[in-house]
């Protein structure tokens, strides 16, 4: 026959059960939209390597220079850059008819995180 557990085997059951249940976000819901827009826009190879491009780069890039290091359209650029500023990865300014990009503090902290997150087993 087993043994029924005593009231206070019963509590400490419940208190192990409880704090093993209390996740909770320590981020604000807009906090968490904007960490996975950002997340978002790095995921694509254009947008990612654009971001690159533009952050290895002394002063500000026009797309029309990123056309042939990209290797696709200029179109297609515009719109990954679109989505790397709407992500608060690249800052915009426009002269006539040109666009130029440049990184944000954000966006370098971000990539200086990632290079120094990066093993030997990587390169």
């Amino acid at each position: 026959m087993s043994q029924q557990p005593t009231t206070s085997e019963e509590n400490e059951t419940t208190r192990a059960e409880r704090q093993c249940c209390t996740a909770a976000h320590v981020l604000t819901e807009s906090e968490l939209a904007s960490d996975v827009q950002l997340l978002s826009a790095l995921g694509n190879d254009t947008r990612y390597e654009a971001l690159r491009l533009i952050a290895d780069t002394d002063g500000d890039v026009c797309v029309c220079e990123l056309e042939p290091a990209l290797g696709v359209s200029q179109s297609a650029i515009s719109q990954a850059l679109s989505r790397l500023y709407a992500a608060g990865l690249v800052s915009r300014r426009k002269e006539g008819r040109w666009r130029y990009y440049a990184p944000t503090p954000r966006a370098e902290a971000l990539l200086n995180t990632l290079d120094e997150t990066r093993g030997e087993s990587d390169e």
